[in-house]
């Protein structure tokens, strides 16, 4: 991961559920829901995903599973000969309007990336969303994460602008993007 100055995350929503991107599982890999004793897998995704903030089985069940929006059917794992290689989670977070979901910790590791799981992850998360009656989605991200906000883009995610400095954010954004 790059060496980053901490700047305030950016936000995203998908004002509605239309015209979902497609499930489209690449060739030699599977999808799976949490199952017990998947803290571990969870927290080992994320650490080579993300980097940063080392994660535990313990932190795992700190942040994620013991929180009372959990539900195990809306943590998604994809895997690649039986080891977790992606994850994302169907989240719900206060602070957005009722019936918005939240995207949350969508996360490919090294070596996997490029094979289409962030949209694959993507997808599974709107549909779970879809199928429960929410409305819309957002999610965070930070500048730095060009690729994924590309297929956040592209999954139908719009920016939200919340002030002036977000919009110049959002405008060196589109200018990396359009130079890739």
């Amino acid at each position: 991961m790059p060496e980053q100055t901490k700047r305030p995350q950016l936000l995203m929503c998908r004002p509605n559920l239309n015209d979902l991107p497609s499930i489209q599982v690449p060739e030699g890999y599977e999808v799976r829901t949490y199952q017990p004793g998947d803290e571990a897998v969870w927290a080992d995704v994320v650490n080579r995903s993300f980097g940063g903030k080392e994660r535990t089985a313990e932190n795992a069940r700190e942040v994620i599973m013991n929180r009372p929006q959990f539900e195990p059917d809306r943590l998604f794992f994809v895997t690649k000969d039986g080891e977790a290689v992606g994850t994302a989670c169907a989240w719900e977070r206060g602070g957005h309007p009722e019936g918005t979901g939240y995207l949350h910790m969508v996360g490919v590791v090294p070596g996997h990336q490029g094979h289409g799981l962030g949209k694959l992850l993507v997808s599974l998360v709107l549909d779970c969303f879809r199928r429960k009656g929410y409305r819309q989605v957002m999610l965070h991200t930070d500048d730095f994460r060009l690729p994924a906000i590309k297929s956040y883009l592209r999954a139908g995610f719009d920016p939200v602008i919340r002030d002036d400095e977000e919009r110049l954010r959002w405008d060196a954004i589109r200018n990396q993007i359009a130079d890739t």
